[in-house]
């Protein structure tokens, strides 16, 4: 049995799910289409943007076995909160996690939760039930509560590394860059924002740096550039790449595609190879 890939996905808005003709919309179902077709993991792991732990210096994790839906976005047309994507819980792989999680010294207590939209968004493009499903177990894990603190967030990667032998994937969701603050402007004026393209690339230059410390300290001093605060006024959509960083170990990190557009942008990555 091969080691699985990481992958981080910029998940975008609750529309993501319906714009097939938008471009990271063939680029999601790539990267589902790999996943379920060469991957064939056995169980999902995925870290969201949208959960940040309640506890500080604590991890939560979701150990239900039936997952409902956080329809956790406000102001969308009534349709959207009522969107179906099948999926199941793991006990067992929810105690797992906790178990590696305890052995790096790291907290984590279990809650029952419902899968928010940072999962199911891209999921119902990744893994379409009707032409792509998945069909195994996931399980949702918290990030931290402290959004600037990258570091603990790849230690956090780094201590469910071992899921990847044990043919679990590994999913991290947020957004390359992810500033709502300038996305009616953007939208209104069709320009994209200067930070959107430098941020974007300066990520890309990061997750590249071949692994080891320099890489980690490429991806904790994102936090600290220039224009770092433009991208992502908060950090928690950033913070998902360094949970896929520490997750990777030392396997290199490629972006598949990214588009800068208005405030956002659409970088997707994979950590490792995958088998032909």
């Amino acid at each position: 049995m091969s080691r699985t890939p990481v992958y981080f996905v910029s998940h975008g808005g609750p529309t993501t799910m319906y714009e097939t003709d938008h471009q990271a919309y063939p680029k999601l179902e790539a990267i589902g289409q790999e996943i379920t077709q060469k991957v064939k993991p056995s169980a999902i792991v995925v870290f969201s943007a949208h959960w940040q732990a309640e506890r500080p210096n604590t991890i939560e994790i979701n150990t239900s076995e039936q997952e409902p839906l956080l329809y956790d976005f406000y102001g969308f047309p009534k349709h959207y909160y009522k969107e179906k994507y099948p999926n199941k819980g793991s006990p067992a792989l929810a105690r797992r996690v906790m178990e590696l999680l305890s052995e790096a010294g790291i907290q984590a207590v279990p809650t029952e939760r419902g899968l928010d939209h940072g999962v199911f968004v891209p999921f119902k493009v990744m893994f379409s039930p009707e032409k792509n499903p998945v069909n195994v177990p996931i399980v949702q894990v918290s990030l931290f509560d402290d959004d600037t603190d990258a570091a603990a967030h790849i230690k956090l990667g780094r201590a469910v590394e071992k899921l990847r032998d044990e043919n679990v994937q590994i999913i991290v969701s947020g957004m390359a860059v992810h500033n709502l603050r300038d996305m009616w402007m953007t939208m209104a004026t069709g320009q994209t924002m200067p930070y959107s393209i430098s941020f974007d690339a300066a990520m890309k230059e990061a997750v590249e740096t071949p692994p080891g410390q320099t890489r980690d300290q490429a991806m904790v001093d994102l936090l600290k550039r220039a224009d770092a605060r433009r991208a992502h006024p908060t950090f928690e959509h950033l913070l998902p790449i360094h949970v896929g960083v520490g997750a990777a170990g030392s396997d290199s990190g490629k972006q598949l595609w990214t588009m800068p557009e208005g405030s956002m942008s659409w970088g997707q990555y994979r950590f490792g190879e995958v088998s032909a």
